[in-house]
């Protein structure tokens, strides 16, 4: 799809020219702006009002360094990073990524996606993301704490309940997220709901850690239905070996799909018979195995170095739940090849262009990150509510919640694309439907 609007031809060339060497950021924006066309072309107040020259501006952007001490008594360096995207429909919400890989333009990325992910739930969130370059594998838990501590001596000041709450994302689990939260509290000496993904004994929301997971397999079931078909008897390839992996593995073997592969950093598993979810708990969960050492235990089962050979085995519907780009032309195209008919993202843009070109080129159904795996930030978002009221609901009741949030963001996708001429094309449909609410707060807000 591209682009004809001038006025979004010119604001993506203001957009480059300001955050030159930041790919993933420029990409996120260009899908945006080559989906919301048609609204462009039928809002022009939104366009007299600035609201996209706002938007793919954001609110604040924070770096700072962070130093700490390894157990070898050396002094480590790294940076840290938030970025505070929109709020006007809420406090800032996203989560911390810590990896290697993480610069100011995935930080972006991530928080601009957050934008429109958190307005489909239906939550008054606003899109914040953070994170570090600090690589929390190999690390022990004392390296992680001081890591954890000293970041978190920077963040505290432009933070809080009614402000900016953050949450894990990869790299950042419960360990990392317990951490950060005693260091918030010691600072600021108050319990509030700062951070989410927290432990049940101090805050934490039954339900979060399946939350993804569940999550996208609740809007594929949906997605799937409304085109007549479902889970019941189909061959599903999930990538990654995380969270949402592990749980979108659960959910749709209990729909009634056999989940064939997973896989982590280094390579992937294929067991035709279906994965042994137990012993994947166990490697990945229990002992931070690689995924590798699966074929111990279960000599029929297939490892193979190297992650992209996953998405050339034969399946119904694919679920990537690793990490952004990890699936390309050639790949979406192998997918085609061996009879997909359905791709769900659980990890965020994990699709390039040329990849959801293949996909709808193709006729599949495809379930865009910021709608599919919304799960996540939606009962973050119920973390909250539970956090103010000082209560505690029960699994069924956040898994109850998440589920209708999962059925009401699909319908909004749906819905947007059959308004604005792209009945099926769900990419579309979110991307509207998650701009125009943010569109008409920002604009009833005035020019803030």
């Amino acid at each position: 799809m591209a682009l004809k609007n001038q006025y979004l031809i010119d604001l993506l060339q203001t957009v480059k020219k300001r955050n030159p060497g930041e790919p993933e950021f420029i990409q996120a924006v260009t899908e945006v702006f080559e989906t919301l066309q048609p609204v462009v072309e039928k809002r022009p107040d939104l366009v007299k009002a600035g609201v996209l020259d706002r938007l793919v501006e954001p609110e604040r952007q924070i770096m700072f360094r962070v130093p700490w001490v390894d157990d070898n008594g050396n002094v480590q360096v790294n940076r840290g990073f938030r970025v505070q995207f929109n709020s006007a429909i809420g406090p800032y919400k996203g989560g911390i990524r810590l990896h290697p890989s993480v610069y100011l333009g995935i930080i972006k990325f991530l928080g601009f996606e957050q934008v429109f992910k958190n307005s489909l739930t239906t939550l008054p969130m606003g899109g914040a993301k953070g994170g570090s370059d600090f690589d929390p594998k190999g690390k022990s838990d004392a390296e992680v704490m001081r890591f954890c501590q000293s970041f978190m001596t920077e963040l505290c000041k432009h933070i809080g309940a009614d402000c900016d709450v953050p949450a894990g994302d990869i790299g950042t689990g419960g360990r990392e997220i317990g951490f950060m939260f005693g260091q918030y509290k010691r600072l600021r000496n108050e319990f509030t709901g700062v951070l989410t993904g927290k432990g049940l004994t101090y805050g934490g929301s039954l339900a979060r850690t399946e939350a993804t997971g569940y999550g996208l397999c609740y809007f594929t079931k949906e997605m799937l239905a409304a085109n007549g078909k479902s889970f019941e008897g189909k061959t599903v390839v999930i990538s990654g070996s995380g969270n949402v992996a592990i749980y979108a593995t659960e959910k749709a073997t209990s729909f009634g799909a056999k989940v064939v592969a997973l896989s982590d950093s280094n390579g992937y598993i294929y067991d035709k018979n279906g994965v042994d979810l137990a012993c994947i708990k166990q490697l990945k969960e229990v002992e931070r195995k690689r995924i590798k050492e699966y074929i111990s235990t279960h000599p029929t089962a297939e490892y193979h170095e190297g992650c992209s050979g996953i998405w050339t085995i034969p399946c119904d519907i694919a679920l990537p739940c690793a990490t952004q780009n990890e699936i390309n032309k050639e790949s979406a195209e192998a997918l085609v090849k061996n009879g997909c008919f359905a791709v769900a993202e659980g990890a965020n843009m994990p699709s390039t262009p040329e990849a959801i070109e293949v996909y709808l080129k193709n006729g599949l159904l495809y379930g865009p990150a910021k709608a599919a795996n919304a799960g996540g930030v939606a009962t973050s978002g119920l973390e909250m509510s539970q956090n103010s009221e000082r209560l505690s609901w029960t699994f069924e009741e956040v898994d109850k919640k998440l589920h209708d949030i999962m059925v009401s963001i699909f319908k909004a996708c749906d819905s947007a694309a059959k308004e604005y001429g792209m009945a099926g094309n769900y990419m579309a449909g979110a991307n509207i439907a998650g701009f125009l609410k943010v569109a008409e707060a920002m604009k009833a807000q005035g020019c803030v």
